[in-house]
């Protein structure tokens, strides 16, 4: 479901306030330069780069050039790298300016978009469990597994989705600092939902998590 909204947001991160009884207790962003080697693979990217200018390098020199001929002609590659670096250094850190990732108590929020900002929302009834890959500084990534009673297509969610999971989307917060940290915070705070709705015998409703004057809230929402 899409809902169009250009009012601005009450709360960072939120289309508006969250109902009474809903708690924050986490909000976050995406590390850019994390963002840049993960998503983007900035570092294959340079690799990738090298073995052309050797390559092209070797070709010229191969071909009866002088050496200083070969090494200019493998340096001509030089600017398109820079050229490219840049661009995905600057996609990196848009992407990681204008999103915010928010775990509630009854909820996963994710708000992202450059040129259209959207919002996932995703109440705790919908997802069966979470998941966390680990990186080097702290850093890592978050995936929900959702339970089948919603969906949000891959492009929909790109890049703060799963890799390659494409026929069953896992919705990720991507690159998150002190991941391990946020991770038991949603883990807890799933945990604690799920028990909540097994001792009132309400598992299976989709808004078992929600307040009861309140409905359900869109799963897409575009602000």
């Amino acid at each position: 479901m899409t809902d169009h909204d250009h009012a601005p947001e009450p709360i960072r991160g939120l289309p508006e306030r969250p109902p009474p009884g809903e708690t924050i207790l986490w909000q976050g962003a995406p590390c850019w330069r994390s963002l840049n080697r993960r998503v983007f693979h900035a570092r294959k990217v340079v690799v990738y780069f090298a073995i052309l200018m050797a390559w092209s390098g070797i070709s010229t020199w191969a071909d009866g050039a002088a050496v200083t001929e070969a090494v200019q002609s493998a340096l001509m590659l030089v600017p398109v790298l820079l050229v490219g670096l840049g661009l995905l250094a600057l996609l990196a850190w848009l992407i990681g300016r204008t999103t915010v990732y928010t775990i509630t108590n009854r909820r996963l929020v994710m708000r992202f978009g450059i040129a259209l900002p959207m919002t996932i929302n995703l109440p705790f009834s919908a997802v069966d469990t979470a998941r966390l890959k680990a990186f080097n500084g702290g850093k890592g990534d978050i995936s929900v597994v959702l339970n089948g009673s919603q969906r949000v297509g891959y492009a929909v969610l790109w890049p703060h989705v799963r890799p390659w999971r494409i026929g069953r989307p896992e919705p990720t917060m991507r690159s998150v600092p002190d991941a391990a940290r946020v991770a038991e915070i949603l883990a807890d705070s799933l945990a604690a939902m799920h028990s909540v709705a097994e001792r009132t015998g309400e598992a299976d409703s989709p808004s078992a998590a929600e307040p009861p004057t309140r409905e359900p809230e869109p799963l897409v929402t575009a602000a």
